[in-house]
């Protein structure tokens, strides 16, 4: 049965975890989808991971759908999110709802853009017309040259109260889930206990709705640094991708991961 945003919204007011991994083709969706994974996004992280970019910037609408269609053929439970790229959404409503149309029309379940309060607007418009909206607050990669480097965010008093506003804005704009990237636990907790869609963190401690990696960094392939959130899944895994993506389900479920070593 396919899991859908009322699923996980259900699940977010019964207690339990959500489970999600970035994914950009169809074996692995496969595989994910068969580990129990209740979330597939289709990130522009794949313009580090799998394109060698340095930034997300370079990923464009195309890339993106492409993905999304593989993903699509392989996941038959899974709900799918696919990212919005740097430029897809920030010009006006009316071209994000073209942009996000296609990544819809891909096989996507609902669409992720970066941003608070000036996406309001934006957000409001899509939603209004039928395409769910995940809202992305924290460090947002799409940003990193405004943001000075993939550095943690919400750390003074104004940034995190900014936060909280932000979080509540786009609730209200009608976004039906919210990502908090890099973030403090303490921040992220109180965006969580006061919202009323389901919050993923990825380094934004344990008390988020639900928890998201980017699979490449969990399965320790990308050769890259490794943020402080990231754990490698496949050392406890005997070198076995399937056990490493049940073990990543397992402690995500029971609350284990992230520990505190993976927290701000």
């Amino acid at each position: 049965m396919r899991i859908t945003l009322s699923t996980l919204h259900k699940m977010m007011r019964d207690g339990e975890k959500i489970t999600m991994l970035t994914c950009y083709d169809a074996s692995f969706a496969t595989l994910l989808d068969g580990a129990g994974l209740d979330t597939l996004l289709i990130g522009d992280s794949l313009g580090n991971v799998l394109q060698g970019h340095e930034s997300t910037l370079p990923v464009s609408l195309r890339d993106i759908v492409y993905h999304t269609q593989c993903v699509a053929r392989g996941a038959k439970s899974a709900f799918i999110i696919g990212d919005m790229p740097f430029g897809t959404f920030q010009v006006s409503p009316q071209d994000a709802f073209r942009n996000a149309a296609e990544i819809m029309a891909s096989g996507a379940h609902m669409v992720k853009i970066e941003g608070g309060r000036p996406m309001l607007e934006t957000i409001s418009f899509l939603t209004e017309r039928g395409i769910p909206v995940c809202g992305h607050l924290g460090l947002t990669p799409q940003s990193v040259h405004q943001l000075g480097g993939y550095r943690v965010q919400g750390k003074a008093e104004d940034d995190a109260q900014r936060m909280l506003d932000d979080a509540r804005i786009l609730e209200q704009a009608g976004a039906g889930m919210i990502v908090l990237e890099a973030i403090p636990a303490a921040l992220a907790s109180q965006i969580t206990a006061a919202a009323k869609v389901p919050t993923i963190g990825i380094g934004a401690g344990a008390d988020c709705h639900g928890q998201v990696l980017v699979l490449h960094d969990m399965l320790d392939i990308y050769p890259g640094k490794k943020a402080k959130f990231v754990r490698n899944f496949m050392k406890a895994a005997a070198g076995s991708i399937q056990d490493a993506v049940a073990l990543y389900v397992k402690e995500v479920r029971a609350g284990s991961f992230p520990g505190k070593e993976h927290s701000f």
